[in-house]
Parts: C-alpha cells; structure tokens; sequence
C-alpha cells in the first residue's frame, strides 16, 4: 500500500471536516487552513534549517521578514 500524498491527506480531512459539520456552513475556511497547515510547515522548515531563518526563508520562497512575522504569529520565535 503506498503512502497517501499531502493533496490526498488534504482532500480526505475537508471531506471529513464537511461531514462533521453535518449541513452546518463553515466559517473562516480559508484562513482555518491555511493556519492548520502553515504551523508544522514551519515548525518542520526551521528544523530542517537549524533555525536558520535566511535558509528557511529561501527554502520557502518567503522574504526573511515575512517568515519571521509568521513565526512570530504562531508563536515559534519570541
């Protein structure tokens, strides 16, 4: 059995999610997952980095101070 790709991941929780809310209409949906995905995405990017922002940024396709401005909304960096 192969691994699921991160688009399959992906499209198996929405469905899940719109099942959950059982007809409810969903609220903020872009911004609930663009904030579920962006954390461990940075968490593991700076990992991966050593914490070295400039290579992480790069990795990223982010200005430095645009990924610095994220870590500091999730809470990464103080």
């Amino acid at each position: 059995m192969s691994t699921p790709n991160l688009h399959d991941c992906v499209r198996t929780s929405m469905e899940a999610y719109f099942r959950d809310l059982n007809g409810t209409d969903p609220a903020g949906l872009h911004e609930m997952l663009v904030k579920a995905v962006e954390k461990p995405l940075l968490e593991v990017v700076m990992q991966q980095s050593q914490n070295n922002q400039s290579r992480a940024a790069q990795w990223l396709g982010l200005n430095r101070n645009t990924l610095r401005k994220k870590l500091l909304e999730h809470h990464l960096i103080e």
